[in-house]
């Protein structure tokens, strides 16, 4: 079959790697793509957000299966656009309906949902600009550390969490007066704060039946130590060793169970990917977030241990037949780190040649923010690059990452050297 992969990122290359391996893969795309997926698939310059051109591509290149790596064309409706035309309906999109990606493009909606189906999450409540005063007043009756979150979508860095009562004020002010996520703010929630270890679940769900890949933590901070700014991601560690069989099995019956059934309750047409984020707060799971696609870095910890065929797998979820599919995971531990352009996640520079990019066997090397310039390869966003080492043990599989980490330069590089440490002082 011929398929498109929509997304630019670390995430689509691994995607891209995947499917290209597939007995059942004829021809194979991707829009926009980077520079590592040029070297095994075809890349097409197309937004991922502009239905209409990919639509007409899907058709004179006669695509089977759309997989939507991004969540901006999930949640602008991708999968109902192409549902409700009759040339394209049976074009298989693997992602989620419009009402299904509310779950990430509406941190109250979620919220809310949890909320209708007896879901653990954090105490919350939600602001508008017109609410400001009534949002100020909601602050200073709770006690702190206060989470404060924009509503929409905003790159991953729409979380705001403040030690004082003072610096959650001007916070609140500056998300809701002065727009600070643009419209991604237009409303806030503010939740109770969950005092324990974050990890991500991921799920694939036909609607009905679901399969659980592999957990993964993340380290969202740029610096060192979880401190400084937001980012999209700076590294993932896969297996998390505290989400033990007794602790998973919780997950299961209170999150994941209830999630698929609540969509189904509300005839939310949902066939993709959920990633759910939680704390696991003593011992306990509590829902900090839904999102509606795979994690950037966490692809790049967990699909490289799924071993299934993929295709398969999301050739299922049209059918309602993913109870049929048999999902096998390498007993091994990932540890990813991601190299990015200095000044991220504020401003940096483009254009910086490249150089290390040789294949190895101790590490993988997915490409995100890279383009191709004059033979050469150069850097073309914020997150550059992410390195992927397995091993048996998490020391190991880090030092293969850290070792593809110190292999590759261009000026004003940046990576954190801390991944995984804090799981190797739990160990």
């Amino acid at each position: 079959m011929n398929i498109l992969v929509i997304g630019s990122g670390g995430r689509e290359h691994v995607f891209t790697e995947r499917l290209h391996k597939s007995p059942k893969c004829d021809k194979l795309f991707v829009a926009p793509g980077n520079a590592g997926t040029s070297t095994i698939a075809e890349n097409i310059d197309l937004k991922p957000t502009d239905f209409e051109g990919i639509a007409n591509f899907c058709q004179s290149e006669k695509i089977d299966m759309v997989i939507v790596g991004p969540e901006a064309p999930l949640v602008e409706g991708i999968a109902d656009y192409f549902n409700a035309k009759e040339e394209l309906k049976d074009i298989h999109v693997v992602g989620p309906s419009k009402a299904g990606a509310e779950l990430e493009g509406s941190k109250d909606f979620s919220k809310a949902f949890m909320q209708r189906h007896s879901i653990p999450t954090a105490a919350y409540a939600t602001f508008t600009k017109d609410q400001l005063d009534e949002g100020l007043k909601y602050l200073r009756s709770i006690i702190g550390p206060y989470v404060l979150k924009a509503d929409g979508l905003a790159a991953g860095k729409g979380v705001i969490i403040c030690e004082t009562l003072e610096q959650a004020e001007k916070s609140l002010i500056e998300m809701l007066k002065d727009a600070k996520f643009g419209d991604a703010s237009s409303k806030v929630v503010i939740e109770e704060f969950l005092k324990g270890i974050e990890l991500s679940v991921f799920v694939l769900t036909d609607g009905e039946n679901y399969k659980i890949l592999p957990e993964a933590k993340d380290y969202k901070r740029i610096g060192e130590g979880d401190t400084g700014l937001n980012t999209g991601g700076m590294g993932a560690i896969s297996p998390v060793h505290f989400a033990n069989k007794s602790f998973m099995d919780k997950v299961e019956s209170k999150i994941i169970k209830p999630t698929i059934d609540g969509l189904a309750k509300e005839q939310i047409d949902y066939k993709g990917f959920i990633f759910i984020g939680l704390m696991n707060v003593g011992g306990e799971p509590y829902v900090i977030e839904y999102n509606v696609r795979m994690g950037d870095p966490e692809t790049q910890v967990v699909l490289p241990r799924v071993t299934s065929d993929l295709v398969p797998l999301f050739e299922s979820l049209k059918s309602k037949s993913l109870n049929k599919q048999k999902l096998v995971v390498e007993d091994n531990i990932a540890a990813t780190v991601v190299l990015v352009a200095g000044g991220y996640p504020e401003a940096y520079k483009k254009g910086n040649s490249i150089s290390g990019l040789k294949a190895s066997d101790n590490y993988t090397i997915y490409q995100a923010g890279t383009a191709r310039q004059d033979g050469k390869i150069v850097t073309a966003g914020g997150r550059v690059l992410a390195i992927t080492g397995k091993g048996s043990h998490l020391q190991e599989a880090l030092n293969k990452a850290y070792e593809g980490a110190n292999s590759v330069c261009w000026d004003d590089i940046y990576y954190r050297k801390d991944i995984g440490q804090d799981l190797l002082a739990l160990s």
